[in-house]
């Protein structure tokens, strides 16, 4: 008898609340959202009906509240729109706009401060974080519309912030000038089928280990992929385009070790890989495998002399400068093997589709801006090309060889 009268109050509270945000939705007073939400008992669903609902709003138990794809909720200008204070909630169907401008109170169209909670269907626009999600699992940020404030790159806020949080997924969202989306101390998350657009990081890591980015499209934003000190990330079947600029990099590496970068398409961007003291740890190496680097500024380019990547059955297409390493050194202590370039100076008389003859790639005028950075803005100047054609033609010394690969593909794969 308990359990039906339990029930049946669930039910009625729940009709309640629908009832509530009719009757509000359709009278010309405010519509305060957040006494509709208290009314929601937990597990129940609020059900909006078109129109605008005023926030702030804190959700405390495992409710949902669905606009339909009609119902808006407008901070005003003050804090975060939706407030996740709670493990198990759905947030979905709705526009949410108006939050604060605060960076240090992270002022966001939704912050979660709970696990299992869904955020879904959702636009959000006029907010200055997207996702804020801190100390928080399990969560999953699926086909939302996010755009920041219209505010200078440098103090938007981002798309997507995870800190702290383990095992969510980031999926299939649609993402429009905001700063970054960014991972710190995060681990075990998976980013799957995001686009993002006019931003500055398209997606940054910090301290995260073990996270997956698969098949997400990066286009125009200053960086693609960056990996600060964090280890054993996946990176697959990704499209990195556009990131121009003096800092733009397809995907970039700071210290990071035992990453996997494979089937990517990395095209058109300034510099396609960049490798800064990676792999960090000695007894490891990062892999790149499959992925097509063409139309880049420098296909990959090392910060320094270093050692320990694996470089097999890549395509290096139409890039400018192929490999370089800055401050003159060469990339000989990687590995490289099966790779296609297409400057490669050989024959396939046997047809296995492999060059007969080592890929050898040698630094002639190209040292002068590998030693000194700054002159790399007269490349391609008529100067430039004349006295890399003389240094090729009679070199007054011996040119730098840059790498060996052994066995070169002598076809590109189809992609």
């Amino acid at each position: 008898m308990n359990t039906w009268r339990a029930a049946a109050f669930l039910l009625l509270a729940a009709a309640t609340a629908a009832a509530t945000a009719a009757a509000t939705a359709s009278s010309g007073e405010p519509r305060l959202l957040q006494e509709l939400v208290d009314a929601t008992p937990a597990g129940g669903e609020l059900d909006l009906e078109p129109g605008v609902y005023a926030g702030p709003v804190v959700v405390t138990r495992p409710i949902v509240i669905d606009g339909g794809g009609k119902a808006t909720i407008d901070a005003g200008g003050k804090g975060s729109v939706i407030v996740l204070e709670t493990n198990g909630a759905q947030i979905r169907g709705l526009t949410l706009r108006g939050s604060g401008e605060n960076h240090d109170t992270l002022d966001a169209g939704v912050q979660i401060r709970g696990d299992h909670n869904i955020v879904e269907d959702n636009v959000i626009e006029d907010c200055l974080f997207g996702v804020d999600l801190a100390q928080s699992d399990e969560n999953i940020i699926r086909n939302n519309r996010i755009r920041s404030k219209d505010l200078e790159l440098g103090v938007r806020g981002d798309s997507i912030r995870l800190w702290y949080s383990q095992r969510n997924q980031i999926l299939g969202n649609q993402i429009e000038n905001t700063r970054d989306m960014v991972v710190w101390y995060s681990g075990a998350n998976k980013i799957i089928g995001n686009r993002v657009r006019g931003s500055r990081y398209a997606l940054h890591f910090m301290y995260a280990k073990r996270n997956e980015v698969e098949e997400n499209d990066y286009r125009d934003n200053m960086v693609g992929i960056f990996l600060m000190y964090s280890d054993d990330v996946r990176i697959r079947r990704n499209r990195i385009v556009g990131a121009q600029g003096p800092t733009g990099m397809g995907v970039g590496f700071k210290e990071s070790s035992g990453v996997v970068l494979e089937e990517n398409e990395i095209i058109y961007c300034a510099k396609g890989i960049y490798l800064d003291v990676s792999p960090y740890e000695t007894d490891r190496e990062n892999k790149f495998e499959g992925n097509l680097l063409a139309y880049n500024g420098v296909g990959v380019l090392f910060h320094s002399q270093w050692q320990g990547n694996l470089f097999t059955n890549n395509d290096f297409v139409d890039n400018f400068t192929q490999v370089a390493v800055r401050g003159g050194g060469h990339a000989m202590r990687h590995t490289w093997k099966g790779n296609y370039w297409d400057d490669y100076q050989g024959f396939d008389r046997n047809g296995d589709g492999q060059g007969d003859r080592p890929h050898k790639a040698y630094a002639y005028s190209d040292r002068m801006w590998m030693q000194k950075p700054a002159a790399a803005f007269f490349r391609a100047s008529p100067l430039f090309e004349a006295l890399d054609f003389l240094d090729r033609l009679a070199p007054f010394i011996d040119p730098l060889q840059i790498l060996e690969d052994p066995s070169p593909r002598y076809e590109p794969r189809n992609f």
